[in-house]
């Protein structure tokens, strides 16, 4: 399997929801939607590390499985609010190598 940038993803995502007369759901809904995988993600979460074990007749689902059905679900989101992700990304990464710069301790500065 290739790897795709998020180009890719986010037009393989519109070709696959445009082949629907519903298309995208409302931003509303969306969000909904969003919340829900990210609660079946910290059910999984917390079936393999916390102290809630799966019960014998629930349905075997991998962390890698809910972390794809979030990622489905957040290009969804942008695609109906016509948002670019690699562009959302290089933002947040700018945010994030600017006004978090000095927040954490960084790996060369504990070994010195």
């Amino acid at each position: 399997m290739t790897k795709k940038t998020m180009e890719e993803m986010q037009q393989e995502v519109d070709a696959y929801i445009s082949q629907f007369k519903e298309g995208y759901f409302s931003p509303l809904a969306m969000m909904a939607r969003m919340t829900e995988e990210v609660g079946e993600l910290a059910r999984e979460v917390n079936h393999y590390y916390g102290e809630k074990p799966k019960k014998s007749s629930e349905e075997d689902r991998s962390m890698e499985q809910e972390l794809g059905d979030i990622l489905f679900v957040m290009i969804c989101f942008a695609n109906s609010l016509d948002i670019d992700m690699e562009e959302a990304f290089d933002l947040v990464m700018n945010k994030f190598n600017t006004r978090d710069k000095d927040r954490w301790t960084k790996i060369e500065e504990e070994e010195k």
